[in-house]
C-alpha cells in the first residue's frame, strides 16, 4: 500500500470516528450535507489564495481542508446508504477516462472532443440546452463568466472587446436613468446588467473576472490600510477626518503605490 493510500484510509477512519454516534465529536455528529456544503466554497477559495500567493508551504494544508469536505460529504452519504467515498473517487476517475479517449482509449485527439463529451454527460443528466449543467451556486461573477463563455461557444457573442465596452456604456446609461426614481428593484436589475457585461469584457480579454476583482480588493485593502497607518502615525483616527482630507490622503497613497510599483 502506498503512502497516499495509507493516509486516505487514515483520514476516512478519522471522519468515521468523528461521526460516531456515541464516541464522536458533538459538533461533527450533527452536521448534514446542507450545513457542511458552504465550507467547501470557503476552502476552495483558500486553496486559490495560497496558489495566488505562491505559498507552497501552506498549499498542502489548504488542499487537505478541501479534501476533508469531500470526505465529510461522502461519510454522511454512506451513513444514509446513498454512496461512499469509493463511489466519489470512481465517478471522477471514470469521467476522466471517458473525456480522454485519446489518452486511455487509443483514439486520436479531435477538436471539440472535450466539449462534446461534456455535452453528452449533460444530456444523460437531463441538463439540456447550451447553458445546461452550469452550477447555480457559483459566485455570481464567475457564474456570469461561465454563462457568457457557454453562449459564445454557440455563436452568441460580440465580435471584439470594443463592442462590449459600448454595451457597458449603454448599461451604465440605463443605471443613470433609474437614479432619479430610486426604485431599488430597477436599480438592482440595471446594475446586474452592468456587472454581467463587465464579466463578459474580462472574458473577451482572456481574463478571469474573479481574479480581476480579487486583485482590486487586495489593492483597495493595501491602500486603505496605508491611509489608516499614516493617520495613526500622526496620532489621528480615520473616522475623525473630513471627506476632503481622506480624498487627498487617498490620492497621496495611490501616488506612492504607483511609484513603488515602477521601482
Amino acid at each position: 500500500m502506498s503512502a497516499a493510500e495509507q493516509e486516505i484510509g487514515r483520514l476516512l477512519a478519522i471522519m468515521a470516528r468523528l461521526r460516531d454516534p456515541e464516541n464522536g465529536c458533538p459538533w461533527d455528529r450533527v452536521q448534514t450535507h446542507a450545513t457542511i456544503a458552504p465550507y467547501a466554497i470557503e476552502e476552495a477559495y483558500e486553496v486559490m489564495d495560497a496558489v495566488n500567493r505562491e505559498d507552497w508551504s501552506a498549499l498542502p494544508g489548504e488542499l487537505g481542508d478541501l479534501l476533508l469536505q469531500v470526505v465529510y460529504q461522502a461519510r454522511i452519504a454512506e451513513e444514509e446508504n446513498r454512496f461512499d467515498f469509493a463511489a466519489v473517487a470512481r465517478a471522477i476517475a471514470d469521467k476522466m477516462v471517458h473525456r480522454h479517449p485519446h489518452v486511455f482509449g487509443g483514439a486520436a485527439s479531435a477538436p471539440g472532443a472535450w466539449e462534446a463529451a461534456k455535452a453528452a454527460e449533460r444530456a444523460e443528466k437531463a441538463e439540456h440546452g447550451v447553458l445546461g449543467g452550469i452550477a447555480g451556486g457559483l459566485p455570481a461573477l464567475l457564474h456570469a463568466a461561465k454563462l457568457g463563455a457557454r453562449a459564445a461557444r454557440a455563436g452568441f457573442d460580440w465580435d471584439d472587446p470594443e463592442g462590449v465596452l459600448e454595451k457597458i456604456e449603454e448599461e451604465i446609461g440605463e443605471v443613470r436613468a433609474e437614479l432619479p426614481e430610486g426604485d431599488r428593484d430597477r436599480l438592482e436589475d440595471e446594475i446586474g446588467d452592468v456587472l454581467f457585461t463587465v464579466a463578459t469584457l474580462a472574458r473577451k480579454l482572456d481574463l478571469d473576472p474573479e481574479a480581476c476583482l480579487r486583485r482590486a480588493n487586495a489593492k483597495f485593502t493595501r491602500r486603505f490600510n496605508d491611509m489608516e497607518a499614516i493617520l495613526a502615525a500622526r496620532g489621528e483616527a480615520l473616522q475623525e477626518q473630513e471627506l476632503p482630507v481622506l480624498e487627498s490622503l487617498w490620492t497621496e497613497v495611490k501616488r506612492r503605490h504607483r511609484l513603488a510599483d515602477h521601482t
